[in-house]
């Protein structure tokens, strides 16, 4: 389902709502509450979702669910409360003992934060056995596959629209579209399937990724809508998009902003959409990979694959959920995942240009300068820049800077950025002691 939460211990309906009011916007399309011998489980769900509400009672379990690859889950084993998180993290899940020590688990973390006295986020990969943290696993580098590139991009095609069709629930489907690569790539595939697609692009007026947007949608025929935003607008929605994304770092918040409103206007037209989450990490999209070693390059891609949870993925579920609307990522497939890891890293980042494979599988699928685009950061392709920093230092004085920088946990604010967005998840939250359940972006800027 869209959002759950409970905890070990029967007779607990009370509570359990009060968890599920916090996260209500999860779920704007119903509510239901699961007393097992042991346990008291919520969930709340979307309409895509409706149909898969009844089979749970009889299992005694609770889901978040969406597409192949993302679950989060609660079930009653043998008399024990049991905990599942998906291998990449798609789906959030934060877990904490109450003051008696029952097990509490929820979706997200401010449903928790006024019953569990130390609030752990369960890492991807894992399932929590009662009192036990399993990993069944692992991210690894895979043994490479021989075949020549056009079988490779021939069969990742493939893959990718397999993946695609299996997030298919209804004729009518939305997929934002930043005119990049990745999220044009899944717009594309989608299209050949769905009769009414809706695109959606979010922006400064005269951005590149509405202008690359346009074309994409105008090439594949889809019903395109656009969000034109400015600094005051950004502002706007600064205190919406931390009381949702439920973390102060900059890079993280000033990326959701954008990706907020676009969500919120695909939501007028649609209940799912799908998002390119993941394509860079799986074909080396990003610029500073270029300047690596090219025998460090794959243990890289793992490294920032297993990020993804508290990174992208993370802005992405956030986004999608505050509106109660579902976001596919076929990139995070399992099948595609699979794949992705067994092509060699010189056919994902080739004489210079960021992920050569996925393009050359989409060759003639997309306008051509759109499929030769290089990367641009999200918030860069929308305009963004660094305007938001620049708010911050004409609002955060040095002094201010200093004094307030050290958190109560030991952790150092990084910029003026980003203590402007941790006054406002503070208001939100409270001066918390602890934040193990948060990430934080890797090589972030330090000020």
């Amino acid at each position: 389902m869209s959002g759950i939460a409970g905890i070990a211990r029967p007779g607990e309906k009370q509570t359990v709502n009060v968890m599920l009011d916090k996260i209500a916007h999860r779920g704007p399309e119903g509510r239901k509450i699961i007393e097992t011998p042991n346990a008291t489980l919520g969930l709340v769900w979307t309409k895509p979702q409706q149909d898969a509400v009844e089979k749970l009672q009889k299992e005694q379990a609770v889901f978040d669910s969406a597409g192949i690859g993302r679950l989060a889950a609660a079930q009653e084993i043998n008399g024990a409360l049991h905990l599942y998180r998906d291998a990449l993290g798609v789906a959030p899940l934060y877990f904490g003992n109450d003051s008696s020590g029952a097990l509490c688990f929820a979706s997200e973390v401010k449903a928790l934060v006024s019953h569990a006295r130390k609030i752990a986020e369960l890492p991807p990969g894992h399932r929590y056995e009662g009192t036990t943290l399993v990993q069944y696993f692992t991210l690894q580098k895979q043994q490479p596959v021989t075949d020549p590139p056009e079988v490779i991009a021939k069969n990742l095609k493939g893959i990718l629209s397999s993946a695609v069709g299996q997030c298919i629930a209804s004729d009518k489907v939305g997929s934002w579209l930043s005119g990049g690569l990745d999220s044009s790539v899944l717009a594309a595939l989608a299209r050949k399937n769905i009769g009414e697609l809706h695109t959606f692009a979010a922006g400064f007026a005269g951005a590149p990724d509405l202008e690359y947007a346009r074309e994409v949608a105008r090439f594949i025929d889809s019903k395109h809508h656009e969000c034109i935003v400015d600094i005051d607008l950004l502002l706007n929605v600064l205190p919406s998009v931390i009381y949702h994304l439920e973390s102060f770092d900059a890079l993280l918040v000033r990326s959701s902003t954008t990706n907020y409103l676009v969500a919120k206007r695909a939501a007028e037209h649609v209940d799912a959409v799908y998002s390119g989450e993941g394509g860079d990490e799986l074909f080396a999209g990003y610029e500073y990979l270029k300047g690596l070693d090219p025998s460090a390059i794959a243990d890289e891609l793992i490294d920032i694959i297993g990020r993804l949870h508290n990174t992208a993925l993370q802005r992405v579920d956030r986004s999608s959920t505050a509106h109660g609307t579902i976001a596919y990522v076929p990139f995070t497939n399992p099948d595609v995942l699979a794949y992705a890891l067994r092509i060699p890293t010189d056919y994902k980042l080739r004489a210079g240009v960021e992920k050569w494979i996925l393009r050359e599988a989409m060759e003639g699928e997309l306008p051509e300068r759109v499929l030769r685009r290089t990367k641009a950061k999200f918030w860069e392709g929308a305009g963004v820049v660094d305007l938001l920093a620049q708010h911050a230092e004409k609002t955060v004085t040095d002094n201010d800077f200093q004094r307030e920088r050290t958190l109560p946990n030991g952790w150092m604010i990084n910029t003026k950025e980003e203590l402007m967005y941790y006054r406002i998840f503070r208001e939100h939250f409270g001066t918390l002691e602890d934040f193990d359940w948060m990430g934080r972006t890797k090589g972030a800027p330090v000020q």
